[in-house]
C-alpha cells in the first residue's frame, strides 16, 4: 500500500538516489487515439521552491511533437533490478528560450552520470544555440517512489494536479 506525503522533501533523498542509480527513464506519451508510445532517454531533475522540476534535451521528432501537441502529459518510469522504482507524472512544455537551453545544458554537464552517452555536445555540436536542440520542461504533478526491498511506496502530489 502506498503512503502519501504532503511535502516533496519527504521523498527527495530517495528520489535523487534512485534516479542517480537508475539513470535511464522510459518516457511514455499517447497519440490522439490514446495509443501509448514509449522511448528510453535521460532527463535531468532539480528541485525549485521545494518541488521537483525536470528537463529533457531532445530532438523534436514528429511523433513526440504530435503526441505532446494533443496531450502534454507524459510519464517517466525508472526501474532497477533491485526493484527500486520511481514514476513521475508530468505536464510537458517545449521551451525555446536560449537562457533556458543554457541552464539545461549546464545541468546535463553537471549532473549526468559518467558513461551514459552525454555530454550534449556529442549530439548538438552547436551548443545550447544549436537549432536541432529542443528542450522539454517537465512539471511533475505526481511522484511515486518504491523501495524494492519491501515494496514500500510513497507518493507526493502537487497541490492542484493539471
Amino acid at each position: 500500500m502506498a503512503g502519501r506525503v504532503t511535502s516533496f522533501r519527504a521523498i527527495e533523498d530517495q528520489f535523487t538516489a534512485y534516479l542517480g542509480d537508475i539513470v535511464y527513464a522510459t518516457m511514455t506519451t499517447v497519440d490522439a487515439k490514446g495509443r501509448p508510445r514509449a522511448r528510453v532517454l535521460i532527463a535531468v531533475w532539480e528541485v525549485v521552491d521545494g518541488r521537483p522540476l525536470g528537463w529533457l534535451a531532445t530532438y523534436r521528432t514528429p511523433v513526440k511533437a504530435a503526441h505532446l501537441a494533443v496531450n502534454p502529459h507524459a510519464t517517466f518510469s525508472y526501474w532497477s533490478p533491485r526493484q527500486n522504482a520511481v514514476a513521475i507524472d508530468t505536464v510537458t512544455e517545449w521551451v525555446d528560450a536560449l537562457d533556458v537551453k543554457r541552464h539545461v545544458w549546464e545541468l546535463y554537464e553537471r549532473t549526468s552520470p559518467a558513461g551514459v552517452g552525454y555530454p550534449l555536445g556529442s549530439y548538438w555540436r552547436g551548443g545550447p544555440a544549436d537549432p536541432d536542440l529542443h528542450v522539454l520542461r517537465l512539471t511533475p504533478w505526481r511522484v511515486q517512489v518504491v523501495r524494492g526491498g519491501d515494496l514500500r511506496s510513497r507518493i507526493w502530489r502537487a497541490d492542484e494536479p493539471d
